[in-house]
């Protein structure tokens, strides 16, 4: 299969995933280990218009028409988007969803993980934790022991999990956030910046403060 990739999303992150693209193909030896960038796809954005030196191809239809087998990094922050995003393009079975690692990740080899997930620069792993599918981990985030991110959560820079935690699908965890040991945060929950999770979260609100308190449900 050729190494070939696009990124979805030409935003802020998604230059930030175009540097650690680069970050890998830099630190890797093997041209069959690097990555072609061939450029974006974003829904906002005039095709041909340059994005850090790399073209916008078109919209996601451009994606979802595509007859060649290509990689795609769904580099989309919001959760909700990117979930939205990756359904439509996971209907094209020439589409495929690589794990990105930036070489500084420091991680066990007790990891399990899915697909489409990213870990930006900085980020540190330890032992016997689960991502699912199309998780981020932002810069400089530590995940701690018998964690379990489900598919689609993101993890805002700085953010800190302390060990046997359960993140449930969707949610977003904010810069600098702090949960503390053996929490367990329902679906699609918003956490905010700073804010320290001392006990248990439903689904579908968001929490603020020190310690975090609901402020909002669906």
């Amino acid at each position: 299969m050729n190494r070939d990739l696009i990124i979805a999303g030409a935003g802020g992150f998604g230059r930030e995933v175009q540097w650690l693209i680069e970050r890998i193909n830099q630190s890797t030896q093997s041209s069959e280990e690097r990555w072609n960038l061939l450029g974006y796809v974003d829904d906002g954005m005039e095709q041909g218009t340059l994005v850090d030196d790399l073209p916008v191809l078109g919209g996601m239809e451009y994606l979802q028409k595509r007859k060649q087998p290509v990689h795609v990094a769904c580099a989309i922050g919001n959760a909700e988007v990117r979930g939205t995003v990756v359904r439509k393009l996971s209907e094209n079975k020439n589409i495929h969803f690589p794990n990105l690692i930036d070489p500084s990740v420091r991680m066990s080899e007790r990891i399990r993980m899915g697909k489409g997930n990213i870990l930006c620069a900085g980020t540190i792993l330890t032992a016997d934790i689960v991502l699912k599918d199309f998780v981020i981990l932002n810069l400089d985030c530590t995940v701690g022991h018998d964690v379990q991110l489900e598919s689609y959560v993101t993890v805002y820079p700085s953010a800190n999990i302390s060990g046997n935690v359960t993140v449930g699908e969707g949610c977003e965890l904010g810069t600098g956030s702090q949960i503390i040991q053996g929490k367990i945060l329902g679906e699609r929950t918003i956490v905010g910046a700073g804010a320290v999770v001392i006990e248990d979260l439903p689904g579908c609100c968001t929490a603020v403060g020190v310690p975090a308190a609901v402020v909002k449900k669906e």
